[in-house]
């Protein structure tokens, strides 16, 4: 009988099992039951030879680890007990996986379920399958509730008997609902119960309980879930060597317990039953917390985690983030924010236990004076009188009660320590009085029967135990703490012992014999005993037995001390033991360590996961509590734990004095303490800030590495170093001799703290030499970190100067924020923000006046590049020149002495760059550079610490050399010689020595300038522009003149009436070969816009060595990939604020480069240089000039300005005929349906699918009848695998020879590929891979060349084939043409001809540069044939092959409609904007989509390509309802506002989501209705004179500086209050018809609530609007209103253009409207 299957056991195996058992003989079954081994049971479960670890997770059915050795009889009888258990038994041959485990169907299953009325929360009844003679609870009762967007919990309990559940302080479920989307959802399995819990967005498996089954007994609780990766994090308090768990069968106790932390897999003084999960590298990151008090284990397993537990409730909260420090935010909100420590609980602290006397402890107090150490003084139990608590020992340390002020006087802190446990002994000279009021109020932990106290040992000897879950106990014990304080002054309280340690096991009289004290299972905790070292498990306190509350005696200590401490002003508490929710109140050392290199090394780990517990005010006692501490060992840990958020030296009694002092007054060690103290206490500031931001917010002090570079997989073991914050990296020296570490620098600007020198490492491992005085201390750029100068104490470094420390990152930016307050109570809070040389200073919240005047007379600012000439200080009101003595540069710029600058004030600090003229052109942009690589091409190396800056770079004459210079009156001409003093660049591209330039002034405001080889012919691009028919002579008429440079050759374009040059190629590398065309140039500033289509995270370049590769690819939108679109244009503006743009005319392969110089270099692989400039000067002319010279933009059809909705996965006919019912009794505005490819028969252009879409047809005809338009998509992919006569598309294009091939003399075949289509007559199998999907499944196809006039009949008669014979429609929709194939270059991959153009001597920084040109299109070698007969190589014409399949498209849908139509493509070149609107792509569903949104839709706006917008809601990936019902909003002002996404995601369009989402979505889109005119007319202004529609603010503001819409609100999750610009004019609230406040050219705070958009009219014009309907069929029968805004004279102008909104050529009504000086000043 095969009983286990390769490893895998069920119901149906164990009842044979069962059977077989049943044949047993009385004498077998005896000898079963006494445990020995059988030799019918052997042969009833064959097949135990050891077998191989699971591929699956098996979940132990009996946690016991087996012994290596194969004992017989043990190993029988755990096999007996297992099978008893109808579990699975199996030996396996590696280590620690269960060799008992459950079965699949092992556990409970659902009998009934209810759920209230909120769909949030629901409860289920679970019954067992007994078949196991476990003592399980068989009815159980789950109840989950959705308590907030990212919260979810569930828990499991006894549904006939209450159960013992963890009384917390803080945890409860909130007021209310959650209002928005959740961020996970809950799988609910029946049988055997089961659940899962999912990730949203995208959809992933978080937390899966089916891989093994719930066991629920009274005494143990099981369950195990699979995790979705091996990043854990947490679990305590344990040693864990590493912050990232061990996942290999690991499992860690959880019990409170006074043992050391020596490195063992044992229990420690704190329960902490909560990890963090990192999911990938998106920074996706889950916790869960089991908030269980009572004795458990924990076993991490490879993907899984199993939990046993010995009593209470299974109270589960997964919480779910998008970052890990969003976990530790969303855990702190449910068990409580942490406190804010004192100000002066910062400074480093000094401890020990036994100084011996008061006397000996003033000494070493004024030791540490005498080197200006510490802030803080402790005195450890040797102060009590014979180690009672509330007592001192008034022989030795008689004069106690004035050590405070002693202290005080010097600015100085002292803090006592106090321990649970009451001594019952009395005192010398009396009684104890402490004692005998506990007892007269019954304070007491006692015995079972509730009366008796429990007697205990302790350090004072026979000892009570307080109750402090005990009312009168708090009562108690915050009478004695300030009876004490009176006696004793102190400042704080350390509070010990608290686990609850005894010295005797349980008590005094021993425990009983009991199932509390003797659990059926004990968890794997030190000494397998449950009351060792602490008190019997059947004690009683109010909570409950000590079995149950055990593990919150610490917290409960806490609970109690801190009504105490926090009376008045904050003062301090910190904790050995404690819970989830201590770090509200306390602080945590990590306990009793010892003086050795392992216990420096596993701090580090420990601090982080207390960071992760919400207790950042943490850390380890510096130099070792345990042993003496070597100089060399103490000096290392006196560098590293000046970095500890808590920093405090302290050792034990019996071993050498460590203070720093003791070491020598001019010891290295002393010195070296000082140092980083110092810094500590300058960083102070900063330290502070980070705890209030923890206390509000949430965020972590001490930070792992990975919160902050989690898509950097290196960073996520990191335990050796670590962060405060998310800018300060510290790298310690954690090992015996050693001055050269192993580090990891993340993908950051860093910055040398202590040099203030900019590193070049990044993203590496690198060594750093750390000699014994020194540590790695890094700044991260991007900060501000508030300083100040240090003193001896905080007490007196606070009355100093403050400072603060900028480090620039790689936009040259940085941020910053500090907290200010007393120390101890009142607030005030700034925010520092520098971008691009100027700084803000800006106070958010001020209740509090600093009595020191404070001043910032310090601003360091790293990584800049070159002495400031100036520096303005402004408050707002008056503006000072600081003097040359006030700045200082050397290697960094420091601006210092500025006393004006008051803390508690806004200020702005600006300064100006003198001009940076580096010449450091790459020459040598290829990977691999070295010193030899970079001299043989005549070039000079370098090495820089800039970051990317290239250590290769050409000489000053590299380049051509001018030989003839040619003036006329309309240009000049000369002839170029190249540089012989150079070697050749490139072997494998010829260079071509002899160049001609012709420069053409074209016109007044524009001119061109073309390089090219005078001898031979090169391809240049067929594009028609819109040149002047003769170029302009008269210089006067000319805004420019051109100069030129004879060595190296250069071309400066100056503008006349400032002087300023603002192209100026006279710098070096000029280089003209076969394949690699460069040229570089000078810009006027660093604003400079355009270049696509590449996705860019702001819409003003950085100009910090950015590398962008332009090649058109099918390719979604992603940071510096190439995708649909080429665009080489250019705006840039000047230093005068005009504007200029520039078109580099090439449509071969190419790259732009920007250097911070500022410059720009282009390379390019074919074609010659061919530019055009046009001159502005403003940036709304530059677009006009540039649109009249490639094309003004197409005027689309007016119902195309509506809302549409699309989605590639519509099933059938029926789903969209569904939504279109939907959407109209939602009454939701909305003009335009498309349909996919889902239409199509097997995704073929020009068939219908008859089965699916039969009926699409009839409901287009239905649909249009009723006012609504259709668009259907176009592929140019043609299949060529259908049965000839069966597919006219394909035949009638093979019979004219339209379809692109190979150069004859390769071959007379089609260049075949393969697309959407499939072949004929198969079933596709989608659970196969893609490649192989492809290979079986996709059609060949063939690409028609668009550039044959020929190509333009046949694709216009198939579209009006389509039109006439299949279905109506009324645009275009035309995808997959950069062109894109499912294959490299052809079928089978091998292109044919020359291999250099699929992979030429240079390869610009494409997506899949490794792969080739070819990389998902076609073969470079493809020959195609323009409309005059010449014949080009796709290698030049493959960035037009979008360009040139519009126009045939556009004129297409004109003849088949004869109406003008709209076509949207997705591949773009200068002028497509003629023919056809654009969309931005398949982005993907994401918040940061929404504001790269806006930068796309502005630069397609400069690209001459007005109608464009992005997929609303996001294409790839499950939208959010927050994140879509924004986008809505946004996407409501999209000139294209279509909602799409793809096959297999949840439906998002407005409907889906429910009743208020469709009711936003209704109210914004109404407005969008409204002003439909207005924008009609602006389409129609673009269309005419070459207006942008989407205006950038630079321009002068959004939609034509009318409408202003603040989108700031889009990027954020959850933000109800914006802070936007407001531009320099009168605007209005367009909602409430109301004047904007005085606010002008300045940012201000707008109430976003989630239904509302804000919108704003500038005064001065006037806005047509027509009121809305369901769409703009009706809505154009509706009369016609003006909105007019006034401005501050009382005047207002505007426009409209009107006509039948579709018609060509048509009589059209344009209107202007001009208001002057009216007397009302109102809208």
């Amino acid at each position: 009988m095969d009983l286990f299957g390769e490893g895998q056991c069920d119901v149906e195996c164990i009842e044979e099992l069962h059977k077989d058992l049943l044949k047993l003989s009385d004498e077998q079954s005896k000898r079963l039951d006494s445990g020995l081994q059988l030799k019918e049971l052997s042969d009833a479960v064959q097949k135990l030879s050891t077998r191989k670890a699971p591929a699956t997770v098996d979940m132990a059915c009996i946690p016991y680890k087996l012994p290596t050795c194969f004992a017989k009889l043990y190993c029988a009888s755990l096999q007996q007990k297992c099978l008893e258990r109808a579990c699975c038994w199996s030996p396996v041959d590696e280590a620690n996986v269960p060799w008992c485990f459950f079965s699949k169907n092992h556990g409970y299953s659902v009998v009934s379920e209810s759920q209230p009325d909120s769909t949030r929360e629901f409860s289920l009844n679970l019954e067992s399958k007994k078949i196991t003679n476990l003592l399980s609870i068989v009815k159980l009762i789950f109840y989950a509730e959705m308590q907030t967007e990212n919260r979810l919990r569930f828990k499991i309990t006894d549904a006939n008997q209450a159960r013992f559940e963890v009384p917390h302080e803080h945890v409860q479920a909130p007021s209310s609902p959650p209002t928005g989307p959740l961020k996970y959802r809950l799988e609910l399995i029946q049988k055997p119960f089961g659940l899962k819990v999912w990730r949203t967005s995208p959809e992933k498996l978080l937390f899966d309980t089916t891989i093994g089954p719930l066991v629920f007994a009274d005494q143990y609780l099981q369950l195990s879930a699979k995790l979705p990766s091996h990043n854990i994090y947490g679990l305590g308090e344990h040693v864990h060597q590493t912050f990232r768990h061990d996942t290999n069968w690991r499992t860690w106790p959880i019990f409170t317990r006074d043992s050391f932390p020596n490195g063992g897999t044992h229990n420690l003084y704190g329960h902490y039953p909560y990890f963090t999960c990192l999911e990938n590298e998106s920074g996706q990151s889950f916790g869960v917390f089991l908030m269980n008090s009572n004795a458990m284990e924990v076993t991490i397993q490879p993907a899984a985690i199993t939990y046993r537990t010995i009593g209470g409730v299974l109270d589960f909260y997964i919480l779910v983030g998008d970052t890990p420090e969003a976990v530790v935010d969303e855990f702190t909100q449910l068990i409580g924010r942490p406190f804010i420590p004192p100000y002066w609980s910062l400074g480093f602290q000094l401890s020990r236990w036994d100084y011996g006397s008061l006397d000996e402890l003033k000494k070493v107090v004024e030791r540490n004076r005498q080197i200006g150490l510490p802030d803080v003084q402790y005195t450890d139990i040797d102060y009590m009188e014979d180690k009672k608590i509330f007592t001192y020992d008034m022989e030795k340390f008689k004069e106690l009660p004035q050590f405070a002020d002693y202290m005080h006087e010097n600015g100085q802190k002292y803090i006592v320590i106090l321990d649970p446990a009451v001594s019952t002994g009395k005192r010398l000279n009396g009684p104890y009085e402490a004692l005998d009021r506990g007892h007269a109020a019954k304070v007491w932990v006692t015995e079972p029967d509730g009366n008796t106290p429990l007697i205990g040992e302790v350090w004072p000897g026979e000892t009570v135990f307080p109750d402090y879950t005990n009312q009168a106990c708090v009562d108690w014990w915050v009478d004695e703490i300030s009876r004490f304080h009176k006696e004793v002054k102190h400042d704080a309280l350390w509070i010990d012992m608290n686990e609850v340690a005894n010295f005797v096991q349980g008590s005094s009289k021993g425990c009983a014999e009991n199932k509390l004290n003797y659990p059926p299972f004990t968890p794997r905790i030190l000494d397998n005993l449950m009351y060792s070292k602490t008190l019997c498990m059947d004690a009683k306190h109010k909570w409950g037995n000590h079995y149950d509350v055990h593990s919150l005696y610490g917290y409960s200590m806490v609970l109690a001390t801190e009504k105490e401490v926090f009376k008045t002003n904050r003062s301090m508490v910190f904790t050995r033991s404690s819970f989830p929710g201590v770090g509200k109140y306390a602080g945590h050392w990590l306990g009793d360590n010892a003086a050795n290199w392992n216990d420096i090394k596993w701090a580090i780990p420990g601090m982080l996961e207390f960071n992760l517990f919400g207790v950042p005010y943490i850390g380890a006692d510096i130099c070792g509590f345990f042993d003496d501490s070597p100089e060399e060992l103490c000096r290392r840990w006196m560098q590293v734990g000046a970095f500890y958020p808590f920093s405090r030296n302290h050792n034990a009694q019996g071993y050498k004095d460590q203070d720093p002092a003791a070491y020598g007054a001019d010891s290295l060690l002393v010195k070296t303490s000082k140092h980083y103290l110092n810094i500590r206490y300058t960083l102070l500031p900063y330290l502070y800030t980070l705890f209030y931001k923890a206390h509000v917010n949430g965020e972590t002090v001490l930070r792992p590495m990975m919160h902050e570079f989690y898509s950097d997989s290196e960073t996520w073991g990191v335990h050796n170093q670590f962060l405060w914050g998310a800018h300060l990296l510290i790298t310690p020296v954690l090992d015996p001799g050693v001055e050269n570490v192993e580090a990891y620098i993340p993908d950051a600007i860093w910055y040398d703290f202590e040099k203030e020198e900019q590193i070049t490492d990044r993203k590496e491992k690198v060594n750093l030499n750390l000699p014994a005085d020194k540590l790695g201390l890094h700044l991260r750029g991007g900060a501000i970190l508030p300083a100040q100068r240090p003193d001896i104490t905080t007490t007196y470094s606070r009355r100093h100067p403050m400072r603060l420390i900028i480090a620039l990152d790689d936009n040259n930016a940085a941020s910053g924020e500090l907290f200010w307050d007393d120390g101890e109570s009142r607030v005030i809070s700034d925010l520092f923000l520098l971008d691009q040389d100027v700084l803000t200073m800006h106070v958010t919240h001020n209740g509090y006046t600093d009595p020191n005047n404070l001043k910032f007379e310090n601003i360091t600012v790293m990584g800049v590049t070159g002495a400031p000439v100036s520096v303005l200080v402004s408050d707002g009101t008056t503006t000072n020149a600081l003097t040359e003595s006030q700045v200082n540069y050397d290697s960094t710029r420091k601006v210092k002495e500025c006393s004006i600058l008051e803390l508690g004030k806004n200020y702005t600090v600006n300064w100006q760059d003198k001009y940076r003229n580096s010449r450091h052109f790459d020459c040598y942009p290829e990977a691999g550079s070295d010193q030899a690589k970079c001299e043989a091409r005549g070039c000079i190396w370098e090495p820089s610490n800039v970051p990317n800056e290239p250590w290769c770079y050409y000489p000053d004459t590299h380049g051509y050399i001018t030989s003839n210079v040619v003036e006329t009156a309309s240009g000049i001409t000369v002839d170029l010689e190249r540089n012989t003093a150079f070697p050749s660049q490139r072997s494998q591209s010829r260079d071509i020595s002899k160049l001609r330039v012709e420069i053409t002034y074209l016109s007044g405001k524009s001119l061109r300038w073309k390089i090219f080889d005078p001898s031979n012919a090169r391809y240049e691009v067929p594009l028609p522009l819109d040149l002047p028919a003769m170029p302009e002579t008269e210089e006067n008429n000319r805004l420019y003149r051109v100069q030129i440079n004879n060595k190296p050759f250069g071309i400066q374009v100056i503008r006349k009436d400032t002087e300023e040059i603002i192209w100026d190629s006279a710098v070096p590398g000029l280089t003209f070969s076969d394949q690699l065309l460069e040229i570089s140039t000078l810009l006027p500033s660093n604003y400079v816009y355009g270049f696509g289509e590449t996705e860019h995270p702001i819409y003003k370049h950085d100009l910090n060595y950015h590398k962008y590769g332009l090649f058109t690819k099918d390719q979604p939108p992603g940071h510096k990939l190439n995708s649909y679109g080429v665009h080489p244009f250019y705006m840039g503006l000047e230093k005068s604020k005009y504007a200029h743009g520039v078109l580099l005319l090439n449509s071969n392969a190419m790259d732009v480069t920007f250097l911070p110089t500022p410059a720009l270099t282009y390379r390019t692989v074919g074609g010659i240089l061919d530019f055009y400039m046009v001159m502005g000067p403003t940036p709304e002319a530059v677009v006009q000039q540039y649109t009249e010279m490639i094309g003004r933009p197409v005027l689309p059809a007016y119902w195309s300005l509506g809302f549409q909705l699309c989605r590639y996965g519509y099933s059938n006919d029926a789903e969209i005929a569904d939504l279109y019912r939907d959407m109209k009794a939602a009454k939701i505005p909305y003009d335009v349906q498309y349909a996919d490819i889902d239409y199509m028969e097997r995704q073929m252009d020009f068939t219908l699918d008859k089965v699916n879409f039969k009926g699409l047809p009839a409901l287009v005809d239905n649909m249009r009848a009723e006012g609504m338009r259709f668009i259907f998509i176009l592929d140019p992919a043609i299949a060529a695998n259908e049965t000839k006569g069966s597919y006219p598309a394909f035949d009638t294009g093979f019979e004219t020879d339209i379809f692109i091939k190979w150069p004859p003399e390769l071959s007379n075949d089609i260049v075949w590929g393969k697309v959407w289509p499939d072949y004929p007559n198969i079933t596709v199998d989608n659970s196969l891979d893609w490649d192989t999907q492809v290979e079986l499944f996709r059609a060949f196809v063939a690409f028609p060349d668009f550039f044959k006039s020929s190509t333009a009949e046949w694709w216009a008669q198939q579209i009006k084939d389509f039109y006439n014979n299949v279905m109506k429609f009324d645009g275009l929709w035309i995808d997959m043409n950069e062109p894109a194939s499912f294959v490299h270059g052809t079928v089978g991959e091998k292109c044919l001809g020359d291999p250099a153009l699929e992979n030429p001597p240079y390869m610009p920084p494409l997506e899949s540069m490794h792969r080739g040109l070819n990389h998902k299109t076609l073969c470079m070698n493809s020959e195609q044939i323009l409309a005059d007969g010449t014949r080009v190589k796709h290698y030049d014409v493959h960035n037009l092959y979008g360009w040139s399949h519009t126009k045939p498209t556009y004129d297409a849908l004109l003849s088949a409609t004869e109406k003008r139509g709209v076509v949207v493509t997705r591949s773009t070149y200068p002028s497509s904007g003629r023919w056809a609107g654009h969309w931005l792509g398949d982005n993907y569903s994401a918040w940061d989509q929404l504001l790269k949104s806006i930068i796309g839709m502005m630069e397609f706006s400069i690209f001459g390509i007005p109608y464009t917008g992005a997929d609303i809601c996001g294409f790839f990936n499950p939208a959010q309802y927050e994140m879509c019902l924004r986008w809505m909003q946004l996407g409501a002002f999209y000139p294209f506002s279509r909602n799409h996404n793809t096959i297999n995601m949840p439906r998002q369009d407005p409907v889906a989501w429910g009743p208020e989402f469709a009711a936003i979505s209704r109210d914004v889109l109404n407005i969008r209705y409204t002003l439909l005119p207005y924008l009609n007319t602006l389409m129609y202004e673009a269309h005419a004179h070459g207006n942008t529609v989407v205006r950038p603010l630079l321009h002068e503001c959004f939609y034509d500086c009318c409408l202003l819409i603040c989108h700031l609100f889009c990027f954020v999750k959850g933000v109800s209050v914006v802070r936007g610009y407001v531009p320099n004019a009168r605007w209005y609230d367009y909602h409430t018809v109301s004047i904007l406040s005085a606010l002008r050219g300045q940012f201000m705070n707008m109430d976003t609530p989630l239904s509302k958009i804000n919108l704003h009219v500038r005064g001065g014009h006037i806005l047509p609007w027509q009121k809305p309907e369901n769409n703009t069929h009706y809505s154009r029968l509706n009369p016609l209103g003006l909105l007019v805004a006034l401005d501050d004279g009382g005047s207002a102008h505007g426009s409209l253009f009107w006509d039948d909104g579709e018609g060509i050529g048509k009589l059209c009504m344009f209107v202007s409207v001009c208001v002057q000086e009216w007397e009302s000043r109102g809208m």
